[in-house]
Protein backbone atom coordinates (compact mmCIF):
# COMPACT_ATOMS: atom_id res chain seq x y z
CA UNK A 1 0.00 0.00 0.00
CA UNK A 2 1.14 3.29 -1.05
CA UNK A 3 1.93 5.95 1.46
CA UNK A 4 1.42 9.92 0.89
CA UNK A 5 4.98 10.80 1.80
CA UNK A 6 6.73 7.71 -0.10
CA UNK A 7 9.79 8.53 -1.92
CA UNK A 8 10.64 12.03 -0.07
CA UNK A 9 13.83 11.94 1.30
CA UNK A 10 14.34 14.32 4.82
CA UNK A 11 17.94 14.46 6.86
CA UNK A 12 16.89 14.93 10.65
CA UNK A 13 20.34 15.80 12.76
CA UNK A 14 19.77 14.47 15.85
CA UNK A 15 18.28 16.42 18.13
CA UNK A 16 16.10 16.82 21.75
CA UNK A 17 12.69 15.41 21.53
CA UNK A 18 10.52 18.52 19.41
CA UNK A 19 12.61 17.88 16.18
CA UNK A 20 12.18 14.31 16.43
CA UNK A 21 8.92 14.28 16.73
CA UNK A 22 8.53 16.48 13.40
CA UNK A 23 10.62 13.50 11.87
CA UNK A 24 8.73 11.12 12.82
CA UNK A 25 5.21 12.29 11.40
CA UNK A 26 7.13 12.52 8.26
CA UNK A 27 8.68 9.22 8.67
CA UNK A 28 4.86 7.71 9.77
CA UNK A 29 3.47 9.27 6.63
CA UNK A 30 6.44 7.20 4.34
CA UNK A 31 8.88 9.81 4.43
CA UNK A 32 12.70 8.36 4.15
CA UNK A 33 13.86 10.03 7.20
CA UNK A 34 17.25 9.31 7.64
CA UNK A 35 18.52 10.54 11.21
CA UNK A 36 22.22 12.28 11.77
CA UNK A 37 23.64 10.73 15.32
CA UNK A 38 27.17 11.82 15.85
CA UNK A 39 29.55 9.29 15.40
CA UNK A 40 31.47 9.17 18.81
CA UNK A 41 27.26 8.11 19.99
CA UNK A 42 27.23 4.64 21.79
CA UNK A 43 23.40 5.08 22.05
CA UNK A 44 20.65 7.79 21.16
CA UNK A 45 17.83 7.60 23.27
CA UNK A 46 15.34 9.26 20.99
CA UNK A 47 12.38 7.13 21.17
CA UNK A 48 10.69 8.92 18.17
CA UNK A 49 12.94 7.14 16.04
CA UNK A 50 10.35 4.35 14.48
CA UNK A 51 10.23 3.92 10.74
CA UNK A 52 13.75 5.65 10.34
CA UNK A 53 17.24 5.30 9.80
CA UNK A 54 20.21 6.52 10.99
CA UNK A 55 23.47 7.60 10.03
CA UNK A 56 26.57 8.18 12.25
CA UNK A 57 28.82 11.30 11.19
CA UNK A 58 31.51 13.22 12.72
CA UNK A 59 30.39 16.93 12.29
CA UNK A 60 34.11 18.02 13.42
CA UNK A 61 35.25 16.36 10.42
CA UNK A 62 35.63 18.32 7.22
CA UNK A 63 35.08 15.27 5.34
CA UNK A 64 32.17 14.54 7.36
CA UNK A 65 31.01 18.11 6.91
CA UNK A 66 31.24 17.07 3.04
CA UNK A 67 29.65 13.98 3.53
CA UNK A 68 27.07 15.38 4.80
CA UNK A 69 26.00 18.11 2.68
CA UNK A 70 26.35 15.47 -0.50
CA UNK A 71 23.37 13.58 1.24
CA UNK A 72 21.63 17.03 1.52
CA UNK A 73 22.22 17.09 -2.02
CA UNK A 74 19.32 14.66 -2.50
CA UNK A 75 17.17 15.11 -0.51
CA UNK A 76 13.91 17.17 -0.56
CA UNK A 77 14.24 18.12 3.34
CA UNK A 78 16.73 19.15 6.16
CA UNK A 79 15.60 19.02 10.10
CA UNK A 80 17.56 21.18 12.44
CA UNK A 81 17.48 21.27 16.22
CA UNK A 82 20.46 23.74 17.11
CA UNK A 83 20.30 27.15 18.75
CA UNK A 84 20.77 30.02 16.23
CA UNK A 85 24.66 29.83 14.62
CA UNK A 86 25.06 26.03 15.44
CA UNK A 87 24.75 25.04 11.69
CA UNK A 88 26.22 28.42 9.95
CA UNK A 89 29.60 27.49 11.97
CA UNK A 90 29.82 23.64 11.09
CA UNK A 91 29.42 25.15 7.56
CA UNK A 92 25.99 23.63 6.59
CA UNK A 93 23.90 26.64 7.31
CA UNK A 94 21.13 27.05 4.78
CA UNK A 95 22.80 29.49 2.32
CA UNK A 96 25.37 26.29 2.11
CA UNK A 97 22.88 23.86 1.59
CA UNK A 98 20.46 25.65 -0.99
CA UNK A 99 23.42 26.75 -2.88
CA UNK A 100 24.15 23.20 -3.69
CA UNK A 101 20.02 21.93 -3.68
CA UNK A 102 18.29 24.96 -4.57
CA UNK A 103 14.74 22.95 -4.20
CA UNK A 104 16.04 21.70 0.01
CA UNK A 105 13.34 22.81 2.64
CA UNK A 106 15.72 23.49 5.26
CA UNK A 107 13.31 23.38 8.56
CA UNK A 108 15.12 25.12 11.82
CA UNK A 109 13.47 24.32 15.00
CA UNK A 110 14.13 26.56 17.98
CA UNK A 111 12.46 27.44 21.24
CA UNK A 112 12.97 31.24 20.81
CA UNK A 113 13.30 31.90 17.47
CA UNK A 114 16.32 32.80 14.60
CA UNK A 115 16.48 36.57 16.56
CA UNK A 116 15.30 38.46 19.15
CA UNK A 117 16.13 38.99 23.03
CA UNK A 118 16.01 35.02 24.28
CA UNK A 119 17.36 33.94 20.38
CA UNK A 120 20.81 32.69 22.09
CA UNK A 121 19.40 31.59 25.51
CA UNK A 122 19.21 28.10 26.26
CA UNK A 123 15.15 26.87 27.31
CA UNK A 124 12.65 24.25 27.45
CA UNK A 125 8.89 23.95 27.14
CA UNK A 126 8.08 25.93 30.04
CA UNK A 127 10.81 28.60 29.20
CA UNK A 128 8.66 28.76 25.87
CA UNK A 129 5.38 28.68 26.88
CA UNK A 130 6.06 31.59 29.52
CA UNK A 131 7.85 33.76 27.12
CA UNK A 132 4.52 33.18 24.60
CA UNK A 133 2.11 33.98 27.43
CA UNK A 134 0.43 30.55 27.00
CA UNK A 135 1.53 29.83 30.21
CA UNK A 136 -0.05 32.66 32.12
CA UNK A 137 -4.23 30.86 30.54
CA UNK A 138 -2.84 27.63 32.65
CA UNK A 139 -3.57 26.86 36.31
CA UNK A 140 -5.93 26.96 39.28
CA UNK A 141 -7.73 30.62 39.90
CA UNK A 142 -4.67 31.79 42.95
CA UNK A 143 -2.35 29.05 42.43
CA UNK A 144 0.68 29.07 40.53
CA UNK A 145 0.73 28.66 36.50
CA UNK A 146 0.07 25.15 35.60
CA UNK A 147 2.01 23.51 32.40
CA UNK A 148 0.55 20.18 31.20
CA UNK A 149 4.00 18.53 30.64
CA UNK A 150 6.18 19.16 27.67
CA UNK A 151 3.09 18.96 25.08
CA UNK A 152 2.22 22.36 24.05
CA UNK A 153 5.58 23.86 23.10
CA UNK A 154 7.41 20.80 22.18
CA UNK A 155 5.15 18.92 20.46
CA UNK A 156 1.95 21.31 19.13
CA UNK A 157 3.75 24.35 18.92
CA UNK A 158 6.98 22.92 18.13
CA UNK A 159 7.13 19.27 15.83
CA UNK A 160 3.43 19.69 14.53
CA UNK A 161 3.97 23.13 13.68
CA UNK A 162 7.43 22.61 12.14
CA UNK A 163 6.43 19.49 10.16
CA UNK A 164 3.16 21.48 9.09
CA UNK A 165 6.00 24.34 7.75
CA UNK A 166 7.83 21.54 5.46
CA UNK A 167 4.94 20.31 3.92
CA UNK A 168 3.53 23.58 3.42
CA UNK A 169 6.99 25.00 1.60
CA UNK A 170 6.61 21.24 0.04
CA UNK A 171 3.52 22.28 -1.63
CA UNK A 172 4.50 25.89 -2.87
CA UNK A 173 8.07 24.16 -4.40
CA UNK A 174 5.56 22.19 -6.27
CA UNK A 175 4.65 25.52 -8.08
CA UNK A 176 8.00 27.39 -7.83
CA UNK A 177 10.53 24.68 -7.95
CA UNK A 178 12.39 26.20 -4.94
CA UNK A 179 13.04 25.54 -1.84
CA UNK A 180 12.93 27.54 1.49
CA UNK A 181 13.84 27.94 4.99
CA UNK A 182 11.10 26.72 7.67
CA UNK A 183 11.90 28.86 10.76
CA UNK A 184 9.58 27.00 13.81
CA UNK A 185 10.28 28.63 16.75
CA UNK A 186 8.27 27.29 19.90
CA UNK A 187 7.34 30.14 21.18
CA UNK A 188 5.62 31.50 18.14
CA UNK A 189 3.84 27.77 17.25
CA UNK A 190 2.69 27.70 20.98
CA UNK A 191 1.03 31.50 20.58
CA UNK A 192 -0.23 30.40 17.64
CA UNK A 193 -1.42 26.85 18.86
CA UNK A 194 -3.32 28.85 21.53
CA UNK A 195 -5.08 31.83 19.06
CA UNK A 196 -8.41 30.79 20.32
CA UNK A 197 -8.07 31.83 23.85
CA UNK A 198 -6.41 34.82 22.76
CA UNK A 199 -9.27 35.80 19.74
CA UNK A 200 -11.92 34.85 22.48
CA UNK A 201 -10.40 37.42 25.03
CA UNK A 202 -9.86 40.20 22.39
CA UNK A 203 -13.67 39.83 20.93
CA UNK A 204 -14.92 40.06 24.81
CA UNK A 205 -16.46 36.82 24.90
CA UNK A 206 -14.28 34.20 26.92
CA UNK A 207 -11.37 34.04 29.19
CA UNK A 208 -12.48 37.37 30.45
CA UNK A 209 -11.88 36.64 33.96
CA UNK A 210 -8.54 35.49 36.12
CA UNK A 211 -6.94 32.18 35.36
CA UNK A 212 -8.90 28.96 36.65
CA UNK A 213 -12.70 31.55 37.29
CA UNK A 214 -13.83 30.96 33.68
CA UNK A 215 -16.16 28.31 31.47
CA UNK A 216 -13.04 26.63 29.90
CA UNK A 217 -10.27 26.87 32.45
CA UNK A 218 -11.51 25.12 35.67
CA UNK A 219 -14.23 27.54 36.91
CA UNK A 220 -17.11 25.76 35.62
CA UNK A 221 -18.48 23.12 37.43
CA UNK A 222 -19.92 21.60 34.11
CA UNK A 223 -16.22 21.55 32.62
CA UNK A 224 -13.77 19.94 35.19
CA UNK A 225 -12.72 16.79 36.41
CA UNK A 226 -13.94 14.89 39.64
CA UNK A 227 -12.86 12.33 41.72
CA UNK A 228 -14.45 8.97 41.99
CA UNK A 229 -15.51 6.63 45.07
CA UNK A 230 -12.30 4.70 44.09
CA UNK A 231 -9.90 7.28 44.00
CA UNK A 232 -10.50 7.26 39.67
CA UNK A 233 -11.66 10.34 37.47
CA UNK A 234 -14.46 11.77 35.81
CA UNK A 235 -14.12 14.81 33.22
CA UNK A 236 -16.88 16.84 32.46
CA UNK A 237 -17.86 18.33 29.61
CA UNK A 238 -21.23 19.50 29.11
CA UNK A 239 -21.30 23.24 28.48
CA UNK A 240 -24.21 23.12 26.03
CA UNK A 241 -27.79 23.48 27.67
CA UNK A 242 -29.31 20.17 26.62
CA UNK A 243 -26.17 18.61 27.88
CA UNK A 244 -26.18 20.24 31.28
CA UNK A 245 -29.05 19.09 31.82
CA UNK A 246 -28.47 15.45 30.78
CA UNK A 247 -25.99 15.63 33.28
CA UNK A 248 -27.79 17.11 36.31
CA UNK A 249 -30.19 13.96 35.55
CA UNK A 250 -28.30 11.25 35.48
CA UNK A 251 -26.23 12.50 38.78
CA UNK A 252 -29.87 12.24 39.97
CA UNK A 253 -30.43 15.60 41.37
CA UNK A 254 -32.58 18.27 40.69
CA UNK A 255 -32.62 21.00 38.33
CA UNK A 256 -35.24 22.76 40.10
CA UNK A 257 -33.12 23.31 43.51
CA UNK A 258 -30.01 24.21 41.68
CA UNK A 259 -28.73 27.76 40.66
CA UNK A 260 -28.98 28.37 36.75
CA UNK A 261 -26.33 26.87 35.30
CA UNK A 262 -24.62 30.27 33.98
CA UNK A 263 -24.99 31.88 37.40
CA UNK A 264 -21.21 32.20 37.91
CA UNK A 265 -21.37 33.77 41.36
CA UNK A 266 -22.84 29.54 42.61
CA UNK A 267 -20.43 27.89 40.56
CA UNK A 268 -18.11 27.19 43.63
CA UNK A 269 -21.53 25.93 45.60
CA UNK A 270 -22.49 23.64 42.76
CA UNK A 271 -19.22 22.15 42.42
CA UNK A 272 -19.34 21.32 45.77
CA UNK A 273 -22.46 19.00 45.05
CA UNK A 274 -20.79 17.50 42.15
CA UNK A 275 -17.71 16.46 44.18
CA UNK A 276 -19.56 15.03 46.74
CA UNK A 277 -21.78 13.29 43.98
CA UNK A 278 -19.06 11.47 42.33
CA UNK A 279 -17.16 10.18 45.65
CA UNK A 280 -20.56 8.17 45.98
CA UNK A 281 -19.70 5.91 42.66
CA UNK A 282 -16.87 4.00 41.60
CA UNK A 283 -15.38 4.98 37.95
CA UNK A 284 -17.23 1.92 36.24
CA UNK A 285 -20.27 2.51 38.25
CA UNK A 286 -20.17 6.29 37.07
CA UNK A 287 -19.66 4.71 33.29
CA UNK A 288 -22.11 2.74 33.56
CA UNK A 289 -24.68 5.55 33.99
CA UNK A 290 -23.19 8.32 31.36
CA UNK A 291 -22.21 5.71 28.91
CA UNK A 292 -23.43 6.71 25.00
CA UNK A 293 -25.23 9.53 26.88
CA UNK A 294 -25.15 13.21 25.62
CA UNK A 295 -23.88 14.57 28.91
CA UNK A 296 -20.56 14.82 28.01
CA UNK A 297 -18.69 12.82 31.00
CA UNK A 298 -16.41 10.10 30.31
CA UNK A 299 -13.59 8.54 32.38
CA UNK A 300 -10.45 9.63 32.70
CA UNK A 301 -8.36 6.87 31.26
CA UNK A 302 -4.82 5.90 32.34
CA UNK A 303 -2.68 6.99 29.11
CA UNK A 304 0.48 4.79 29.77
CA UNK A 305 -2.11 1.50 29.32
CA UNK A 306 -2.87 2.52 26.38
CA UNK A 307 -1.90 0.58 23.13
CA UNK A 308 0.92 2.61 20.95
CA UNK A 309 -0.37 5.53 19.43
CA UNK A 310 -1.11 5.37 15.90
CA UNK A 311 -0.06 7.37 13.02
CA UNK A 312 -2.81 10.21 12.88
CA UNK A 313 -4.68 11.52 10.94
CA UNK A 314 -6.01 8.64 9.11
CA UNK A 315 -6.42 8.46 5.43
CA UNK A 316 -8.26 6.71 3.66
CA UNK A 317 -6.12 5.73 0.82
CA UNK A 318 -3.01 6.11 1.44
CA UNK A 319 -2.85 5.71 5.40
CA UNK A 320 0.57 6.01 7.68
CA UNK A 321 2.42 3.36 8.53
CA UNK A 322 2.84 1.28 11.97
CA UNK A 323 4.71 3.16 14.66
CA UNK A 324 5.83 -0.05 16.57
CA UNK A 325 8.27 -2.46 15.60
CA UNK A 326 7.03 -6.22 15.85
CA UNK A 327 9.52 -7.19 19.13
CA UNK A 328 8.68 -3.51 20.66
CA UNK A 329 12.07 -2.36 20.34
CA UNK A 330 12.01 1.99 20.38
CA UNK A 331 15.19 2.99 19.65
CA UNK A 332 17.17 3.41 16.39
CA UNK A 333 20.61 1.54 16.82
CA UNK A 334 22.98 4.78 15.80
CA UNK A 335 24.67 4.19 12.63
CA UNK A 336 22.84 1.17 11.79
CA UNK A 337 22.14 2.14 8.29
CA UNK A 338 25.58 3.78 7.15
CA UNK A 339 26.76 2.24 4.83
CA UNK A 340 23.31 1.67 3.41
CA UNK A 341 22.52 4.79 3.10
CA UNK A 342 26.02 6.15 1.70
CA UNK A 343 25.93 3.81 -1.20
CA UNK A 344 22.04 4.63 -2.00
CA UNK A 345 23.50 8.55 -2.58
CA UNK A 346 25.72 7.44 -4.37
CA UNK A 347 29.13 6.48 -2.37
CA UNK A 348 31.53 4.51 -4.10
CA UNK A 349 32.54 1.62 -1.55
CA UNK A 350 36.30 3.30 -1.58
CA UNK A 351 35.15 6.95 -0.47
CA UNK A 352 33.06 4.86 2.42
CA UNK A 353 36.59 3.27 3.65
CA UNK A 354 38.16 5.99 3.22
CA UNK A 355 35.62 7.71 5.15
CA UNK A 356 35.78 5.34 7.99
CA UNK A 357 39.85 6.12 7.92
CA UNK A 358 39.02 9.50 8.20
CA UNK A 359 36.51 9.10 11.30
CA UNK A 360 34.39 10.89 9.55
CA UNK A 361 31.51 8.55 9.70
CA UNK A 362 30.58 5.30 12.11
CA UNK A 363 28.08 2.95 12.02
CA UNK A 364 27.41 -0.93 12.42
CA UNK A 365 29.74 -3.37 10.26
CA UNK A 366 32.43 -0.61 9.31
CA UNK A 367 34.92 -0.95 11.75
CA UNK A 368 34.97 -4.37 10.70
CA UNK A 369 35.22 -3.87 6.83
CA UNK A 370 37.29 -0.80 6.99
CA UNK A 371 40.31 -3.48 8.66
Amino acid sequence: MSTPLAGLKVIEIAGLAPAPFAGKILADFGADVIRVDRSTSVMNLDVLANNKRSIAINLKSPAGIEALIRLTEKADVVIEPFRPGVMERLGLGPDVLLARNPRLIYARMTGFGQTGHYAKMAGHDINYLAISGVLSTLGKHDEKPAFPINLLADFAGGGLICAMGVLLALQERSRSGKGQVVDAAMIEGASYIASFVYNMNKAGALFQTPRGTGQLDGGAPFYDTYKTKDGKYMAVGAIETEFYKQLIKLLGLDEDKLPEQNDVANWPKVKELFTTTFLQKTQDEWVKVFDLTDACVTPVLDYYSMPTPPAAPRLSRTPGIATEKANGEIFLDVGGQTAQILTEAGFSEKEVQDLVAKKAIAGVGLEKASL
